[in-house]
């Protein structure tokens, strides 16, 4: 029994990395493949240097590529499932190395507690629920990785150090603040252990160097004058809301704080409060100066790069803000004495913290869920028109209805549907999808197939019909079009509006505005690969003929 008692944390953590990813991946269940991840797909299929090394914004992102790869090669493009369950075990694992981390500072029951913030850390909703984010969670679970292997203080930790932090550049840029990292670990012991193990930061920069002066050289950046200038505030701003994430007190998924903002100044000051009396007792501890400076080296660099959508209390920034937090507390209470009573205390802010961000997390969820539906909703357009759609006619955000399908082009995505399967939705599911998501396929398809109309004023009505027509009073109901050329031919009066719909069902999205009164407008349809009927509506004031 005492036994049992002793190894409570440890079970716990167990208990807490479980619920963790059954959550996750229950969360993510209806999930498909979002957002940047398809310019991996679309652009980076082959193990060509170009695929492998061009910078994706100003990142190498090499390992992220070959994963990517692997996970194609051998799961296909049918289901995303496996890059969620790649992405949960990366969590995980970086989880389990704070703990350690944090075990060997302040005891099992804090490192637990520090554990459990990360995990279900709301906040950072993109990091923990879209896989493409491995590139900055990879990069922190090697950066930390590295950070114990210095804690070894011998050859072996100083080998695996060199090997992790090589690691953590071939994911993301995020490996440079732990190279500062490194760096300040060299300085420290230089007198005890020489200069000798300066390879361990020296090979991974010279091969990040490399990169660079190859390929990432040519990189976007976004470093300005202004930027630099406003640098203070935003790192300010960064490490209160990080400081605010990891307390249960960060950010809504679609901009906003759900806490004042002087509360997490407040705890943020408290903290730093915390390091100042403890350096003007000298008994902060080694370890804090190279956590401390990847956090400023962090915060500053992405101070740097700010622009809209990079703002300070951006989702992807709380993920390593919340790892240094809690890395920086660890190390500023190292050799304080916690009592019963303190325990208690913390575990109970730990609980209200989950309780507050696991909120948070869910609201996250639903914007990758709207996300997913309106991917699968128009790539399965592109599929339904792939006898006639142009080879480079992509998904442009005023097609597509979302900024993040630009890298998806036709050409490419049918090849990659024919070598390795297909996300989208079937059309029998896409009939059965949310109004969202049949609504945005049928503006696709108008694009993809395409639709097209032309009109002369050429007055028709007091002729004979000719073909097979269909006489519409004013105000009549939808008619069925089937594919070929359709005649509409409009009786003198106003102008009128033809309105197609054809897997929508609470309105119709596409709309020909401004038809004249006496006019004829032939309608072109495509045939394509689905059987549902398009529906088209004569908005007048006068009768219309719908003719075959």
């Amino acid at each position: 029994m005492d036994r049992v008692i002793r190894r409570a944390p440890e079970l716990l953590l167990v208990g807490a990395l479980a619920a963790s990813a059954a959550l996750v991946l229950h969360l993510t269940r209806e999930f498909t493949f979002l957002q940047d991840t398809w310019e991996f797909l679309m652009n980076r299929r082959g193990f060509t240097a170009e695929a492998l090394f061009t910078p994706h914004t100003e990142h190498l992102v090499v390992i992220p590529v070959l994963l990517e790869q692997l996970l194609l090669h051998l799961f296909g493009m049918s289901s995303a499932r496996p890059e969620y369950v790649a992405m949960t075990v990366a969590l995980l694992v970086t989880a389990c190395l704070l703990f350690f981390y944090a075990r060997r500072r302040v005891g099992p029951w804090l490192a637990l507690f520090a554990a459990v913030l990360l995990l279900f850390l709301g906040p950072a909703w993109e990091a923990i629920l879209w896989p493409f984010e491995i590139t900055f969670v990879g990069a922190v679970l090697f950066g930390v990785a590295m950070l114990l292997a210095l804690d070894r203080d011998d050859r072996s930790g100083d080998l695996l150090a060199c090997v992790f932090l090589t690691l953590s550049f071939g994911f993301s840029s995020v490996g440079i603040p732990f190279a500062a990292a490194a760096a300040v670990d060299l300085f420290q012991k230089r007198r005890a252990r020489g200069l000798r193990r300066a390879y361990l930061l020296a090979v991974p920069v010279l091969l990040y160097a490399a990169w660079y002066a190859g390929w990432g050289h040519d990189a976007e950046t976004q470093v300005t004058l202004g930027n630099v200038l406003a640098s203070p505030r935003f790192v300010f701003e960064a490490a209160a809301t990080a400081v605010g994430s990891v307390f249960g007190l960060g950010t809504s998924p679609f901009g906003g704080s759900v806490d004042p903002v002087w509360v997490r100044a407040v705890l943020l000051v408290a903290i730093v409060a915390l390091g100042y009396r403890r350096i003007r007792r000298r008994s902060l501890p080694a370890g804090f100066w190279p956590v401390a400076a990847t956090a400023a080296v962090n915060w500053f660099l992405t101070a740097f790069n700010a622009v809209p959508g990079r703002e300070a209390t951006s989702s992807r920034y709380q993920y390593l803000g919340a790892v240094l937090v809690l890395m920086l507390l660890a190390n500023l209470l190292q050799d304080v004495r916690i009592g019963r009573r303190a325990l208690f205390a913390c575990a109970a802010v730990t609980l209200a913290a989950v309780a507050s961000n696991l909120v948070v997390l869910r609201d996250g969820k639903e914007h990758f869920l709207q996300q997913s539906v309106l991917t699968r909703a128009d790539t399965a357009a592109i599929e339904i028109a792939r006898r006639t759609v142009a080879p480079e006619f992509s998904l442009s955000p005023e097609v597509a209805g979302t900024t993040t399908l630009v890298d998806v082009q036709a050409a490419k995505y049918l090849q990659a549907v024919r070598e390795y399967g297909s996300p989208a939705y079937t059309p029998a599911e896409l009939a059965r999808a949310s109004e969202l998501g049949r609504r945005q396929a049928d503006i696709v398809l108008a694009h993809a197939l395409p639709l097209s109309t032309s009109t002369r004023r050429e007055n028709h009505w007091r002729r004979r019909a000719s073909g097979r027509c269909t006489t519409l009073p004013a105000g009549a109901p939808e008619v069925r079009v089937a594919p070929g050329l359709t005649r509409v031919e409009l009786a003198p009066g106003p102008d009128a509006n033809l309105a197609m719909r054809r897997f929508a069902v609470g309105e119709f999205p596409l709309v020909t505005e401004g038809v004249p009164g006496g006019s004829v407008t032939l309608l072109r349809v495509p045939r394509d690969a689905a059987v549902q009927p398009w529906r088209l509506q004569v908005e007048a004031s006068q009768q219309a003929r719908v003719c075959r």
